[in-house]
């Protein structure tokens, strides 16, 4: 199986992180934040490394834009993973195989919601860092969670920056994220969240 295959088995449904809350007041703040974020960004282009817990990495580039529609691809293009707003689809060239599954029943519904009100579908969660903002996301729909990463900047929208994220699937086993090159609001077509069927192999 081909490591890459790892991130969509990390953006299916994956189990809770049990960790404790942060204060009342700092959760509001965050969440205002958050919201703000989210109402500012309507595309997003970036460059980015998966890494599993074994230390295996995989390089590509994302383009987003709400709501609902993402693509990540990797390398060359034999590998994609393309939700459309309602479907994410993973899909390997090399082998002619594609897997689907229901948008909202995926931790990233709540990455690509378009709405800024995330009561009861994301969390802010402790940070050793000041600087940054953890944010547990989880919508009621599905059961997984993701761990979504910004860093404080005055000059990002809502004054959060995505840095990555880090997803957790069913074997307990984490997938993490990294984003570079991060550009907002950038033009980005819709052609990009389709795709070919792959030809079976």
């Amino acid at each position: 199986m081909h490591f890459s295959k790892t991130l969509a088995r990390a953006l299916i449904p994956a189990t809770v992180i049990a960790v404790a809350a942060p204060s009342a007041a700092a959760d509001d703040a965050g969440m205002q934040m958050l919201a703000a974020h989210i109402s500012s960004v309507q595309t997003m282009t970036a460059n980015f490394v998966q890494t599993d817990q074994r230390g295996r990495s995989a390089a590509g580039t994302m383009q987003l834009k709400r709501p609902g529609r993402v693509r990540f691809q990797y390398g060359s293009g034999d590998l994609v993973l393309v939700a459309n707003g309602k479907t994410l689809s993973f899909v390997d060239y090399q082998v002619g195989q594609k897997s689907s599954w229901p948008l909202n029943k995926t931790p990233l519904g709540v990455l690509l919601s378009g709405s800024p009100n995330l009561k009861g579908r994301a969390q802010v969660m402790p940070s050793q860092d000041p600087r940054i903002l953890v944010v547990r996301a989880r919508d009621p729909a599905q059961y997984g969670s993701i761990l979504l990463a910004f860093v404080r900047s005055p000059s990002a929208p809502g004054g959060l920056q995505l840095h990555g994220w880090t997803a957790i699937d069913a074997q307990n086993k984490k997938t993490t994220v990294r984003l570079s090159n991060v550009r907002y609001n950038v033009a980005v077509s819709d052609s990009a969240f389709t795709y070919r069927e792959p030809k079976k192999k």
